[in-house]
C-alpha cells in the first residue's frame, strides 16, 4: 500500500482499527528513502530510534490526534537531542545535541515519529541546498534540476513520498521557494508565531519553523500542532491557539484580494505568469475580487535583506569558534590560530562571504549607515502592506521567478541565490504569513507555485484560499504518477 496517498484521515483511521501499526508507517518509509537515494533528501536517518518509538506506540492510540504514529523528517537546523545537527556544515558535523528544540517537543507530545534530519544550504544560506557540506538534494520531479533551498532536503523528501510531513525553517523564502519548485505546499508562519527555541539561528529577526506537506488540510494540521508561547524563545508571541483547518472547504465568494504589480513584472517568466493570470480569473469566476495593485518598498527587498540578514547572521555565526562544539582545528599554534583556521576549515564558501560582508556592515558606523536604515526601511514596507490590508483579505502571486533549474547551472553566481527568492523576502521583512501552493506546470512539467500573503497571525484565512485552488485545480502532484 501507498501510505503516502492516502488522506490523513484514512491513514488515521486504519491506525486506529489497529489494521496498521505505526511500526508499518516507519517501515514504509525508510524503504522509500532506501530506493530513492539518489535525492539525497537527508543527512542523519533515525532509524533506530523511530523503531523504537514505533513500538513503544503500539496498542497506546489516541483517537482524537490525526498525527499520532506519523513519521515526520525534521530539516538539520532544528536541533534534536541524542540525534547529530549539521546545519549541512563541516563545522558541526559531528554536533550531537543534549536538548530538543520546542518544535520537536511538540512533535514528540503529539506521539509523531522522527524518521531523520533533511539536507539543507549550509546553515540555511542559499537557494538551491548546493552550498550543503553533504551535497544537494535533487528535484523528484527531475533529478537533474535542483530542489531550492534553503529547506531543499525537507521538499525534496515530501515531494518525492518519502514522509508526507517535514519542518523546514524560513528566513527569505526558504520553505516557499523549494515547495514551488518541488510542487508542495509550505507555509511560513506569522513571526513569532512558532517557537524558534532551538532552531540554529541564521538571522534572528527573519528566521521562522514551519510545516511542508503533500496538501493544503495537512499543512494546517501539522501547524496546529508547532504553534503557542514559548518562555524559552523571547520573540514567542502570546496570541492564542487556533485551529487553522477551521475555515478550509468554505466558499471564497466576496473574499477580496490584491495583485501587486511589481509581482508579475519582466522578472517572472512568461509561463509562471500565465498559470497566476489563469488562477486570477478562475478565482474571479468564483465570486473573488482580484485587483492590481503597487506596494511601496518591496523592489528593495534583497537589498534589505543582504543587508539585515548578513549582518546578523555575521553575529550569530561567531558563537562557532572551535572551543566549544563541532569541528575543531587540531594543531594551532595560537588561540587566534585556531579561530582563523577552524573557521576557514570549518564554514563553507558562501557561509564565508556571508559573515564577511555581514561584519564589515556591522563594524563602526556601518551599523548605522546599513544595518539600521535598513531596519527603517524594513519598517515602512511593513506598513505599506499593512496599508493593503486595510482593503484587502489577501495578497497574491507567483512564489518564484523561474520553475527549478539544473543543479550545474549558475554556479559562479553569488547573487543569483539572492534573484530566486525575489518575490518572497518581502514577507520575511514584514513578518507576515504566507503559503506555497501549486497551481500548474511548465512545458517540461515542472511544478508552478502561487504565493498567498495574509495579515498577521491570520493563517486560517491564507489556508482557506489554498485549500480552495487545491480543490478546483485537482492536480496530480505526485512525480512518480502513483496512486
Amino acid at each position: 500500500m501507498n501510505y503516502n496517498e492516502m488522506s490523513i484521515e484514512e491513514l488515521h483511521s486504519l491506525l486506529v482499527s489497529e489494521k496498521i501499526k505505526p511500526l508499518d508507517l516507519v517501515n514504509y518509509v525508510f524503504d522509500e528513502i532506501e530506493k530513492n537515494k539518489d535525492l539525497n533528501c537527508f543527512i542523519t536517518l533515525n532509524k533506530e530510534e523511530a523503531i523504537k518509538t514505533a513500538k513503544e506506540l503500539e496498542g497506546k492510540v489516541e483517537k482524537d490526534n490525526l498525527l499520532w504514529g506519523l513519521p515526520i523528517a525534521v530539516k538539520d537546523n532544528i536541533v534534536t537531542k541524542d540525534l547529530r545537527t549539521t546545519c549541512a556544515s563541516r563545522m558541526l558535523d559531528n554536533f550531537i545535541p543534549i536538548y530538543n528544540s520546542t518544535v520537536v517537543e511538540k512533535l514528540k507530545d503529539k506521539k509523531m515519529i522522527i524518521i531523520g534530519k533533511t539536507n539543507m544550504d549550509e546553515f540555511a544560506m542559499g537557494s538551491t541546498s548546493r552550498t550543503s557540506y553533504y551535497g544537494a538534494p535533487t528535484n523528484p520531479w527531475d533529478k537533474t534540476k535542483i530542489a531550492g533551498g534553503s529547506s531543499g532536503g525537507s521538499a525534496s523528501c515530501v515531494s518525492g513520498r518519502l514522509t508526507r510531513f517535514a519542518l523546514g525553517s524560513d528566513t527569505g523564502g526558504s520553505i516557499r521557494q523549494p515547495a514551488s519548485y518541488c510542487g508542495i505546499v509550505g507555509m511560513k508562519p506569522t513571526y513569532g508565531r512558532v517557537s524558534r527555541y532551538g532552531l540554529i539561528a541564521f538571522a534572528s529577526s527573519l528566521d521562522q519553523i514551519g510545516p511542508m506537506t503533500t496538501n493544503v488540510y495537512d499543512n494546517a494540521v501539522l501547524l496546529n500542532a508547532i504553534v503557542g508561547k514559548d518562555e524559552k524563545d523571547l520573540t514567542s508571541s502570546s496570541k492564542e491557539k487556533e485551529d487553522f483547518t477551521r475555515f478550509i472547504g468554505e466558499d471564497i465568494k466576496g473574499i477580496r484580494i490584491a495583485l501587486p504589480n511589481y509581482f508579475m513584472s519582466d522578472v517572472v517568466s512568461s509561463e509562471i505568469k500565465e498559470k497566476v493570470l489563469e488562477t486570477k480569473k478562475m478565482l474571479e469566476e468564483k465570486g473573488a475580487t482580484v485587483e492590481e495593485v503597487d506596494i511601496k518598498y518591496i523592489e528593495n527587498a534583497v537589498t534589505l535583506y543582504q543587508i539585515i540578514a548578513m549582518g546578523e547572521a555575521s553575529s550569530n555565526l561567531a558563537r562557532f569558534d572551535g572551543i566549544r562544539y563541532g569541528y575543531s582545528y587540531e594543531n594551532p599554534e595560537s588561540i587566534d590560530d585556531l579561530y582563523l583556521e577552524t573557521r576557514k576549515n570549518g564554514f563553507g564558501k558562501e557561509v564565508k562571504r556571508r559573515i564577511m560582508v555581514g561584519s564589515y556592515l556591522l563594524s563602526g558606523e556601518n551599523a548605522k549607515t546599513y544595518y539600521n536604515k535598513a531596519l527603517s526601511i524594513r519598517d515602512d514596507m511593513r506598513k505599506e502592506f499593512l496599508k493593503v490590508f486595510e482593503k484587502y483579505d489577501l495578497v497574491i502571486g507567483p512564489t518564484t521567478t523561474t520553475t527549478a533549474y539544473n543543479l550545474d547551472s549558475e554556479l559562479d553566481n553569488p547573487l543569483k541565490g539572492f534573484l530566486d527568492d525575489v518575490l518572497v523576502i518581502p514577507v520575511n521583512m514584514a513578518g507576515l504569513p504566507a503559503i506555497n501552493v501549486p497551481i500548474g506546470f511548465d512545458k517540461e512539467h515542472m511544478p508552478i507555485g502561487m504565493h498567498i500573503i495574509g495579515k498577521h497571525f491570520d493563517e486560517a484565512t491564507i489556508y482557506k484560499l489554498a485549500s480552495f485552488i487545491e480543490k478546483e485545480l485537482k492536480l496530480d502532484l505526485n512525480p512518480k504518477g502513483e496512486k
